[in-house]
Parts: C-alpha cells; structure tokens; sequence
C-alpha cells in the first residue's frame, strides 16, 4: 500500500520514522511519500518537504508567516493528488494537518491521525474536527483515551513511541560518546533550548549565564537537528561565555541525558525524554509577548510540560514567561542536584513511565492501522 505521512516537527519525524518501520514489517509492499525530517527519509521516505520550512511557533509568528502556509497547504494538496496513496497519516502537528484532514476527506481518502493534537490543553472544539474528519485516531498518553470518550469519539491508545525509541537506544548500548575538551571529572548539566530557533533564542540567553555559576558542572548544548551549528555560536558569543564553558552536541541527546546531572529543558517532548532517563529537570518556557498573552487565556490544562500534566501534579518546577529568569533557575537548579530532590524525582518517574504503557507503541499501531486498511479494501 501507498502511505502519504505528514510530520512538522522534529519529535514527528521520530515517532513517523518508527512508524514506518513497523509499517513496513506489518506490509511488505509498503511504500512512503512524506514531509518530515531526516529520519523518515532515513527510514525509507521520499521526503517532499523539510519540517524546517513548516515548523512557525505561536499564535504571532503563524500570522506573519500565513501566505507561506497557505501555500504550503496548497502544494501539500496537489502532491497528494498526484500521487494517490491508500491512507493519509498525520502526526500531531495540528494547524497544518487538520486542515489538510478536512480537505482528504472531501476526496474520500482515508485519514489516520497518529499522536493526537493537544486539544485537551486548549481549543477543545478541534475535537470536532477530528470527529469528522479523521477515520482512525491514535492516541500516545493514558489520559487521552477517557478525554476522547466524553466527546463519543473511540481512539486506540498504544501506549508512548518515546519507550521504543529510548529502548532502541539502550540496546545498542551507547554508553560513551566523545566532545572535544570534555572534563572527565565534571558532572554534566543538559541543556535542551528547543527544536525552533525563535524559541532557543529566547531561552537560551537565559540559560547560559548558570554555566558560569556552577564551575564545577560541565554545561552541554543538545543541539536541534535542523539548526545550524553558527546559530548557536552566535547566541555564546553574544552572552560572553567563555571559551568551552558550554559545549555544543549534536545527534547524540539520549547519550547526553544518559549521562546528565540535571537539565535545563524547553517544554515540550523533550520534557518527558528527560523524565524517562531519569534526570532531574526545570522546565521553561517564554515566548512573544502576545503569543503567551492569548495562550494564557485559552490554555485549559494547570501544566505545561508533559511530565507534570501525566503525574497530575507538578513534580518538576515550570519556569513560565517572566518567572524565566537567570535568578530563578538558579534557584531550582541548585535544588534539584540535592541528593533528596534527586532521588524523589527518579521515583516519580518510574511510575511515570508505568502509566505510558509498555514498550512497542509503534508496532501496536502500525498492526491497527494495517488492519483497519485491510478491512476496509
């Protein structure tokens, strides 16, 4: 079968990679047409477009940004006209990928969504939606199943993809990597700015003065795949960092959090990334000004980071817009590398990471979907 894939992001790239590679095992005709990243052209996908032409933050930035979108929208369209797959897959990335569900649908393609959008944090009406326009909902959280069923709307939860790639990980048994001028003896502090460069803009200038206020740490940048090395040179130089202060790392974040102290995380996936290695963190977030002014207004869950809103509770300490200062992560970073504060988050995450399910989300929901193609031919 033909499958046309459509991920925005770089943790979409992830869990559509694995996807199709579990596709593939399930459907040995299987075939890939898809936007995405370097891992779902890794994976075997013709890769139509990059995410980092996709990827805008914020309700401000869509808006300046909105003829690229509408004509990425368009030649999104006639691609998959063109090409005539058997069944649309979506994966999360919801302003782009709900409008082209509402389109597949007016010309009778199936539509599957896989990682569902965050609409139970805000704009609940996009239920909807999804509701109408999309055949087959596969949801990722525990909590998303019973949030979908007061709607009447059935979705298959599999359990979270991030558990096959971490597992993935570990198997390979990665346990060394190797950075220029890496102090032996230092324990390692991550850094995890963001995957867009508005975002890591912001943040990290804000990170980076804690570097040089716990000398006893090695402070590392895990960098994004689609930003340039030079983007972040520019933010050290910029913040007179010294010399080796901060290291720069790139495709190698799971060894880096497999090594890590602590960590200084961007909300977002990477949020729970972190919590599934067991690394004490502080999650952060500041964005433009009326972006956040709007989100705080529609915003329906008391939580941003996944870590807290699947423990119900906030067990790592958000840093939100103006609460994002140099003096408040220092303040929390100093107390989670407390023995105490260290070990009770560990705890905390291994019942997390209970309630995600078991290993094996990928290939869960790649039986189901190939089971729901077969059915219907």
């Amino acid at each position: 079968m033909k499958y046309y894939l459509i991920a925005g992001e770089a943790s979409g790239d992830l869990h559509a990679a694995n996807l199709m590679k579990a596709l593939r095992a399930e459907d040995a005709s299987a075939s890939f047409r898809c936007w995405g990243g370097d891992l779902m052209e890794a994976a075997g996908g013709q890769l139509v477009k990059h995410y980092k032409e996709l990827a805008f933050m914020g309700f401000w930035e869509v808006i300046k940004n909105l003829r690229t979108i509408s004509k990425n929208l368009d030649f999104c369209k006639k691609d998959i006209t063109a090409n005539q797959p058997d069944v649309l897959i979506l994966i999360d990335y919801s302003g782009f990928n709900l409008r082209i569900a509402q389109w597949a649908k007016t010309i009778g393609l199936r539509v599957f969504y896989y990682i569902s959008p965050q609409v139970w944090a805000s704009r609940q009406s996009r239920v909807e939606k999804i509701k109408k326009y999309v055949d087959k909902l596969f949801v990722i959280l525990p909590f998303e199943k019973a949030f979908y069923q007061q709607f009447g709307v059935e979705v298959d939860f599999v359990g979270h993809p991030l558990l096959d790639a971490i597992e993935e990980f570990k198997e390979t048994d990665e346990s060394k990597f190797s950075i220029d001028n890496l102090p032996e003896s230092n324990p390692i502090i991550t850094l995890l700015p963001g995957s867009r460069q508005q975002e890591i803009t912001v943040v990290l200038k804000i990170m980076l003065p804690l570097a040089q206020q716990f000398p006893d740490y090695q402070f590392i940048i895990a960098m994004a795949p689609a930003i340039p090395l030079s983007f972040y040179e520019d933010i050290i130089t910029q913040s007179n960092i010294t010399k080796n202060t901060v290291l720069l790392v790139r495709n190698q974040t799971y060894t880096l959090l497999n090594h890590s102290k602590a960590a200084i995380v961007t909300s977002g996936t990477a949020t729970l990334e972190t919590a599934l290695f067991e690394v004490p963190q502080v999650v952060c977030y500041k964005g433009n000004w009326l972006t956040y002014q709007i989100a705080k207004r529609i915003i329906k869950v008391p939580y941003i980071s996944l870590v807290n809103l699947i423990a119900n509770r906030p067990l790592v300490k958000e840093l939100i817009q103006n609460d994002l200062t140099v003096a408040n992560l220092k303040k929390e970073l100093q107390y989670i590398l407390t023995e105490q504060k260290s070990k009770e988050l560990q705890l905390a995450y291994r019942h997390i990471k209970k309630q995600l399910g078991e290993v094996g989300a990928s290939e869960r929901a790649a039986k189901l979907m190939v089971s729901y193609l077969m059915a219907n031919d």
